[in-house]
């Protein structure tokens, strides 16, 4: 399995009050390095992402005033819950870049799985607007890249992050080479995704409190079908942890083994139409702890 990240996202830092840390990285590698699935791994560091990936699902004057107004000193705040600091916009590039070099790696060799332990996340950034901590939205732009640049067909996006998928259903609603399946606290932030109708956009609106047998009963009953029938060439996870049940910003109650879980059964289905391949983009998840277990179970089951 490959793991791809780079030191400048460490570097993002919106605060030191801020959930979306640093150290959410550090956090993940470091049970990683004592696991015993370490010597699996293949550690590679992120590129730049150029500007032309970013056009593909965000708008041009977007793209353009992120990177000419990317702040030399202080913070410049995008959104009430999104800033930059000097470093952000190298961080936001190398997020996207890692996926679209795993995307490269995947497809050109014989490598099934690859996670991009980046950050900032980017789920939430829509194709005008920066949201909810996200800058440029790293999975679309693997999505697309695999369309445009590889000439696959269908592409699905699983993202198990407790929070809605707005961006990548924004990005993608229209678009129905790519199939979205995103289960989500609802009502919550973003408040969206609930009344979606779609046949290639599979929303799952669940309640706080939701544990994981109501969550894996609706999995079962949704994705998975939905999934089986898409028949996919390459599978990517939004894999958010903060549906776990420590986590502070959420109301969910999943565990470790749940994440072990739906990552063995979505592997399952990349095994039978995708030639195996999985890429997985850090999202959310802001218990340290909870974020370390909750990561580690998932790469253990995609190894």
């Amino acid at each position: 399995m490959l793991f791809i990240s780079h030191p400048d996202c460490e570097l993002h830092d919106m605060g030191t009050e801020h959930p979306e840390s640093p150290l959410r990285i550090d956090a993940i590698k470091k049970l990683l390095e004592t696991s015993t699935i370490n010597e699996k791994i293949k550690y590679l560091e992120a590129p730049l992402v150029d500007k032309a990936h970013l056009y593909r699902v965000h708008e041009n004057e977007y793209v353009d005033a992120v990177f000419s107004n990317a702040p030399t000193e202080g913070i410049l705040r995008l959104d009430p819950d999104t800033s930059m600091n000097p470093h952000s916009l190298n961080a936001a590039r190398r997020a996207s870049g890692a996926v679209v070099h795993a995307v490269d790696l995947i497809i050109a060799t014989s490598t099934e799985s690859a996670f991009c332990c980046v950050r900032p996340p980017g789920h939430h950034a829509e194709r005008g607007r920066a949201m909810g901590f996200c800058i440029f939205n790293n999975v679309a732009v693997g999505a697309a890249h695999a369309l445009n640049t590889h000439g696959l067909s269908r592409v699905a996006i699983v993202d198990f992050d407790v929070h809605h998928g707005n961006g990548t259903e924004d990005i993608f609603q229209d678009n129905p080479a790519i199939m979205l399946c995103s289960s989500f606290q609802h009502p919550f932030y973003p408040n969206s995704g609930a009344t979606t109708k779609s046949d290639h956009i599979i929303n799952l609106p669940l309640p706080a409190g939701t544990d994981g047998h109501a969550f894996r009963n609706a999995v079962e009953m949704n994705f998975l079908p939905a999934l089986e029938s898409f028949q996919p060439e390459l599978i990517m996870f939004s894999a958010g942890f903060d549906a776990h049940k420590d986590d502070p910003l959420a109301s969910f109650m999943l565990e470790e083994d749940d994440y072990r879980w739906i990552t063995n059964e979505v592997k399952k289905i990349a095994g039978k139409h995708a030639d195996g391949r999985i890429i997985s983009v850090l999202e959310g998840g802001y218990d340290l702890t909870a974020l370390g277990n909750s990561a580690l179970a998932h790469l253990e089951a995609l190894v």
